[in-house]
């Protein structure tokens, strides 16, 4: 591998940005294996669930709203909420402003949904978080917590 033989900090930096991408890859399929386990029964994509725990957050969006956070276009968002909608998990009105604006808003039933998956996943995480000592686990959630904070700016 190439870590062993990297000669500058660039080449160091690739090195382990090539060694995490398998990390990260791996915990990807991991998860989304567990994931998708959860979804199955629902009928519902890692996509829909994505955007399920997005209107979980808040009280209500827009169409145009949910295009732009799922990187959409407003017909596939309303594709996307449809969807869901049939499966009762989340209901459309109209803006009492402008009634050309659909608003989306999750129901209780969407809500559970978000919530029992919530839970899968912290049960997966405190299974992973028991194979490390306590000063790893503060690293990792601060180490996380900038990642997150990055991602979020862009």
């Amino acid at each position: 591998m190439l870590t062993a033989f990297a000669r500058n900090p660039v080449d160091q930096i690739r090195a382990d940005a090539e060694r995490l991408s398998h990390f990260v890859l791996e915990m990807q399929r991991c998860f989304l294996l567990r994931l998708c386990k959860e979804l199955a029964p629902g009928n519902v994509s890692f996509v829909q669930f994505f955007l399920l725990a997005f209107l979980d957050q808040k009280e209500v969006l827009t169409m145009s709203a949910i295009a732009k956070k799922m990187g959409h276009t407003t017909a596939a968002a309303s594709g996307l909420v449809a969807r869901l909608e049939n499966l009762g998990y989340v209901v459309r009105s109209v803006a009492r402003d402008d009634r050309r604006k659909v608003m989306v808003c999750i129901t209780p039933k969407g809500s559970a949904l978000v919530r029992r998956i919530r839970e899968e996943m912290v049960g997966n995480l405190m299974k992973v978080l028991e194979h490390l000592t306590r000063d790893e686990q503060k690293a990792w959630l601060q180490i996380y917590t900038k990642i997150y904070d990055y991602c979020q700016s862009k």
